[in-house]
């Protein structure tokens, strides 16, 4: 199966997804003055499906191989940050070996273009890097699928110990060529990824495409306690120890990805799964490990994490399981589950078998039928289906009899997680969110904007928290709380003189703690004491509780006591 078709599936089960959320009403048209956010991912990234490939290495140096897929990697994390949709390596893979080819295969132009007409994409980036000394030296180009012409190429250098930044420079250059109108700063696109340690990067690259299992979770550990806070790594560290069914570390891992609540991310937030950070589908893995330990509890709250955000019907279902094994009724989950997608078999039979627990022989009998109908050589529903009509004279209609009293059956788990499917699901859902910003007035807007970008900014998405916080100025000029915001990340992406002009700006506009708050650390490193003293008091005036502040004016004192 070709992967266009599949994401054709995806966009139907997504379709239902979206149905069950919001009753089938459509999201309503809105200007392109109305809000930014909503129409720039619509033409610029919301429909724009990218293949990054690996970048040729024309180093000469083996030892420099592994930066052919950390290439891909971070520019596949930022395009998926500015809002396009590039396609998973996992995508990538499958698409390789339907086409016959080796994992490591460097593709031509006319290989490269027959690989993206298999998942349906209308650009590739196609590049390659040299070293240049201490330093490296990336080039990439952009393919228009569709027009079957180059973009002109673009280049990014610096030192080997900046390699993440180097790509993320690329990255930028090439998101502007496919959105002139893109409005994230370029410092901020290319430091995206730089909390993240150059050697446990090198690490989960080779964790990831170690052919061999146990070099692969070497490797996968050793990012993660080079890099604790690294979820990607912690995402793949899991997926081993899940396939090697090591539920408990597979567990452990997937609870440290994505995002630090256990109760898991607002509906808002659906968008930053889909920008790299797979907290909701480690979510789903994690249920699923905890299941196999007999944690049916904390499986339950698992599934109940992803389920509030979309509800999956894999998802939905996995949680009805995990309530039924508590000797609890799931039957209402497994309506929900089949109702979202009725051609699955499995979840008619576990609707049955819920049914039939709960004395509703009859709609037990019609939700097996289902299943049967769906897939006919099911040995264990049609077993069931024997028995149970056989019984249905003895008690009546919806009372079971003795003779079936032996082995309950057990309703069946979904061990996969439809990643295509979410992902649609949650652009339709990000459509949804644009209109219902649209119908709001400039300032609700930018109010509304400004509180989901600082959902980014406090879990370190600064690219993300950037791109909304200039929306939420593009639809209220006057909002000190988003200048004070995008102060605030161009502090942590290292432009000083960006940072202190937001936060002027914001406090010209009215008092803002967040404002001051920067102003306070750029004048602590600058070593102006008495200034950055100043201003974390007054954030403390406007915010006593804020511990940010408190924290500065505690550095500030040590400082000054020297």
């Amino acid at each position: 199966m070709r992967l266009r078709w599949a994401r054709q599936i995806a966009a139907g089960a997504a379709l239902m997804i979206f149905s069950a959320l919001f009753g089938g009403t459509c999201a309503r048209g809105q200007s392109s003055h109305d809000v930014s956010s909503g129409d720039a991912d619509a033409e610029a990234g919301g429909s724009r499906v990218l293949l990054v490939l690996p970048f040729d290495n024309r180093t000469g140096q083996p030892n420099l191989e592994w930066v052919r897929e950390a290439a891909a990697q971070i520019l596949t994390l930022r395009f998926a940050s500015a809002g396009f949709q590039p396609t998973s390596r996992a995508d990538r893979m499958y698409a390789l070996d339907h086409l016959g080819l080796p994992q490591g295969f460097q593709p031509s132009r006319a290989s490269a273009l027959k690989l993206a007409e298999t998942l349906d994409a209308d650009s590739i980036v196609v590049g390659s890097y040299i070293t240049d000394g201490s330093g490296i030296v990336a080039e990439a180009s952009l393919v228009d699928v569709p027009n079957l012409r180059m973009l002109p190429e673009v280049s990014a250098r610096g030192e080997m110990k900046d390699l993440i930044a180097v790509f993320g420079e690329l990255a930028w250059k090439l998101t502007t060529q496919l959105d002139p109108s893109f409005n994230v700063g370029e410092e901020t696109f290319a430091n995206a990824g730089n909390n993240v340690r150059l050697d446990a990067f090198e690490q989960y690259i080779r964790g990831i495409t170690e052919p061999d299992q146990a070099e692969r979770l070497r490797h996968l550990e050793n990012a993660v306690k080079l890099s604790p806070d690294f979820s990607p790594a912690w995402m793949a560290l899991g997926r081993e120890d899940y396939n090697g069914q090591q539920y408990q570390d597979a567990a452990d891992a997937f609870a440290k990805v994505g995002h630090n609540e256990p109760e898991g991310l607002p509906p808002q937030q659906a968008k930053d799964w889909l920008a790299g950070d797979p907290g909701l589908e480690a979510d789903f893995y994690r249920g699923l490990s905890l299941m196999f330990l007999g944690d049916y509890a904390q499986a339950e709250q698992a599934f109940a994490n992803v389920a509030r955000v979309l509800p999956l019907a894999e998802v939905v279902n996995d949680q009805g399981v995990a309530v039924s094994r508590q000797g609890r009724d799931g039957t209402s989950l497994f309506l929900q589950a089949a109702a979202t997608d009725p051609n699955a078999a499995d979840y008619h039979f576990n609707l049955a078998v819920s049914l039939k627990r709960e004395g509703n022989l009859a709609g037990a009998l019609n939700e097996l039928a289902q299943c049967l109908k769906l897939r006919p050589n099911d040995s264990e529903a049609q077993a069931l289906d024997d028995a149970w009509r056989g019984n249905s004279g003895a008690g009546g209609a919806n009372e079971p009899s003795g003779a079936d009293a032996g082995a309950e059956p057990l309703e069946r788990i979904v061990r996969r997680f439809d990643e295509t499917a979410f992902r649609q699901a949650a652009a339709m859902l990000d459509q949804v969110n644009a209109g219902r910003l649209a119908a709001l007035t400039p300032r609700d807007q930018a109010q509304t904007l400004c509180t989901q970008a600082k959902g980014f900014l406090d879990r370190g998405l600064l690219l993300e928290a950037e791109r909304l916080y200039k929306d939420a100025v593009a639809a209220d000029a006057t909002s000190a709380e988003a200048h004070a915001g995008l102060a605030e990340v161009r502090e942590r992406s290292g432009d000083s003189d960006g940072a202190r002009k937001e936060a002027h700006e914001a406090l010209e506009l009215g008092p803002s703690a967040g404002a001051y708050l920067v102003l306070a650390q750029l004048d602590l490193e600058a070593g102006a004491l008495e200034e950055a003293d100043t201003e974390a008091g007054n954030a403390l005036k406007l915010d006593p509780a804020n511990r940010a502040a408190q924290d500065l004016m505690q550095q500030i004192a040590a400082k000054t006591k020297r």
